[in-house]
């Protein structure tokens, strides 16, 4: 039996629920907003049955066995959000965090078996500290870093660098509730002037996360479904740097360039080895590829976006990731 861990709203489990459906796999979706008002659940251990659980949706009445499951995929899964009955909101926000409590335990609990995406291990993998730590000690060259609240510092790491990179480190945006907005935090390339004409202030009240410039002849963006390296070439440098040139994420919007990229044996190599350093067993990377023809490492996103990729290339990432469930579900 495949778990599958994730919300309601999430496109990305739909293709590889579709493909398990063709190969006859048995699987079970748990949608965790909904984890009070659609599924019965429970977990016991006594001398009897030992430890096991059991968690079966309302609607449906499909049913799994915490003895069954051999594969998770934990594909973002959200906190509990709905109640079948409205209490005092003291009590709502209680009876919440209690399920909210349960579900990280039984992701926790479910740690042993085979995981694509893993409660343990995504969010500290996402340090881009331990990245870049990581990245070289593989002999993978990075953008030069500084994340600092001082400006004395952040100038003394400036110096070598006529033109710098801005990015956010784990909040990408800002809601303004006066107007009704979001205000998403692209990265900015900026002339090291620029930045250090600043006021005092924009350095002290905040944490700037900040890389030399790289220049670029195109991007990357590798998606790993455990030994499965699909690479997709992003050229974002035919863009206006506004448009996706500086930040390609920008460039959705605007048409710009997706194709299959047939990448270079030690590049894939140093993806699965990353990830197999920080226990995981997919992620999304972020690369550089210079004009000189040089390899960058940015990130990797321990849980990324990768259906607009498969869309856009026809890489088949959501049947790898069927497929791959599938495979280490029987091999128990």
């Amino acid at each position: 039996m495949i778990l599958i861990v994730t919300n309601k709203e999430d496109i990305h489990p739909t293709p590889v629920i579709e493909h398990l459906e063709r190969i006859g796999s048995p699987f079970f979706r748990l949608n965790t907003e909904s984890l009070l008002s659609d599924y019965d659940f429970e977990w016991v251990c006594d001398s009897i049955r030992g430890d096991d659980f059991r968690i079966k949706n309302r609607h449906t009445g499909l049913e799994a066995f915490g003895h069954e499951i051999n594969s998770v995929w934990e594909r973002r899964p959200l906190v509990p959000a709905e109640l079948r009955c409205v209490n005092k909101p003291e009590i709502n926000r209680h009876n919440l965090k209690e399920a909210h409590g349960f579900l990280s335990f039984l992701l926790y609990y479910l740690g042993d078996r085979f995981c694509l995406g893993h409660h343990l291990y995504d969010r500290s993998s996402a340090s881009k500290m331990l990245q870049q730590r990581i990245a070289r000690s593989l002999g993978m060259p990075t953008p030069d870093t500084c994340f600092t609240n001082n400006r004395a510092a952040l100038e003394t790491f400036c110096r070598n660098h006529d033109k710098v990179c801005l990015k956010s480190i784990d909040n990408d945006n800002i809601w303004f509730n006066d107007e009704m907005r979001e205000h998403v935090l692209y990265t900015q390339a900026v002339p090291t002037d620029a930045l250090l004409a600043l006021d005092e202030d924009a350095f002290s009240q905040t944490v700037s996360y900040v890389q030399n410039y790289i220049e670029k002849a195109f991007e990357l963006r590798i998606t790993v479904v455990d030994k499965n390296v699909f690479s997709c070439k992003i050229d974002s440098q035919a863009m206006r740097p506004e448009s996706g040139g500086t930040d390609w994420r920008q460039g959705l919007d605007f048409g710009m360039r997706h194709s299959k990229f047939y990448l270079p044996k030690s590049i894939s190599d140093f993806c699965v080895a990353f990830l197999k350093r920080l226990h995981l067993n997919f992620g999304c990377f972020d690369f550089i590829v210079t004009p000189k023809g040089d390899y960058v490492f940015l990130e990797c996103n321990p849980n990324g976006q990768w259906l607009w990729i498969e869309h856009e290339t026809g890489l088949p990432i959501s049947k790898s990731i069927a497929e791959t469930l599938y495979e280490h579900d029987h091999k128990s």
